[in-house]
């Protein structure tokens, strides 16, 4: 049957309309859909927050391919010690960290004597991390935490957490959440503090009522010695110290959880040279790290436990203990 011009008309409008309509549902749908809505729901009913604003916030998150690619090959798993302890234990970086230190001693001096954490693992934390606020991040932290949080199932549950805090801490601070900056894994400030330990550990430092990880040096000196402080950091100077082996029965000794679980009689029994200054009940972890050549043996001992705390690798402790002799030497030599 043939169909006249107005009858033409009338079924296009139809489809017309029909597909506009088919649209909106669709639209609708995924909004009611969206992969942020148990997260949402979650944020409304246990932390009143309001629905559309969040609603809005997080549909403007945007994912990162850039950030998946980090997450899936930090420096940390990928490279051996000698190639690691290159990036930091650079002149740029122990010269920035005495300039820090001389330009802070007030600061340094206070906080150390405060938590019991030397001058020089708080100066390391801060030229390990951001190269003394050189390098904070590039990524809005909504973005990284979003996308980590629902696009990297491996560690999704600890993302989303994060993204909780994240979004209580702007809340209590006053940030806005789409500005705050940071690193790929929403690491914040000088310090580099996840949400989670920036609610927990930061502290107010200059008496102004706020937790500044940015500007503030006295906040971010003491928020880093509280954090330490609250590990569990022993007034002590162990740390780490240099050792060597004979045999081969100090393989009995090499495990890969990083808190010390044996003890230095345990050590000397697999034929690890041991300091004779020490209690032989002293825990202790023997630690073989690569350098070009072959291996090299150190001990840990506790407060090196707790700078893994910090970030939970072996090369980054030992970074942050050699950084920070490599800087107390320096600015000794100045005074």
């Amino acid at each position: 049957m043939l169909l006249t011009k107005n009858q033409n008309f009338r079924a296009l409008l139809t489809s017309l309309i029909s597909f506009s309509l088919l649209v909106a549902c669709s639209t609708v749908s995924a909004k009611k859909d969206s992969i942020y809505t148990d997260f949402i729901n979650e944020m409304v009913s246990e932390h009143q927050f309001d629905r559309d604003q969040l609603s809005h916030l997080l549909e403007g998150a945007k994912r990162q391919e850039s950030i998946l690619k980090a997450m899936s090959s930090p420096a940390e798993k990928r490279l051996q010690w000698h190639s690691y302890r290159k990036i930091f234990l650079k002149p740029n970086r122990i010269n920035g960290g005495i300039k820090f230190w001389q330009q802070n001693k007030a600061l340094l001096e206070a906080a150390a004597k405060k938590y019991a954490v030397p001058e020089e693992i708080i100066v390391a934390i801060i030229g390990v991390e951001t190269r003394y606020g050189g390098n904070t991040g590039s990524y809005r932290v909504l973005d990284a935490l979003t996308t980590l949080g629902f696009h990297f199932p491996k560690r999704a549950r600890f993302f989303k957490s994060e993204l909780k805090h994240f979004l209580l801490l702007c809340r209590e601070e006053g940030f806005d959440p789409s500005l705050p900056k940071g690193s790929y894994a929403g690491a914040m400030g000088k310090s580099q503090f996840i949400s989670s330990s920036y609610r927990a550990y930061a502290v107010d430092g200059d008496g102004d009522n706020k937790r500044d990880l940015w500007g503030s040096n006295a906040d971010i000196i003491n928020s880093i010695a509280h954090y330490f402080a609250k590990h569990g950091w022993k007034n002590s100077p162990l740390i780490t110290q240099k050792t060597n082996v004979k045999g081969d029965t100090y393989t009995a000794a090499i495990y890969k959880p990083l808190k010390p679980k044996h003890t230095l009689e345990k050590l000397k029994a697999l034929s690890v040279n041991v300091p004779t200054n020490l209690a032989l009940d002293t825990p202790v972890k023997l630690l073989q790290l690569q350098q070009k050549n072959g291996s090299e043996y150190w001990l840990t001992f506790d407060n090196f436990y707790v700078i893994t705390r910090y970030n939970h690798s072996h090369l980054y402790a030992m970074a942050v203990y050699q950084l920070g002799q490599a800087i107390k030497k320096g600015y000794a030599d100045t005074l």
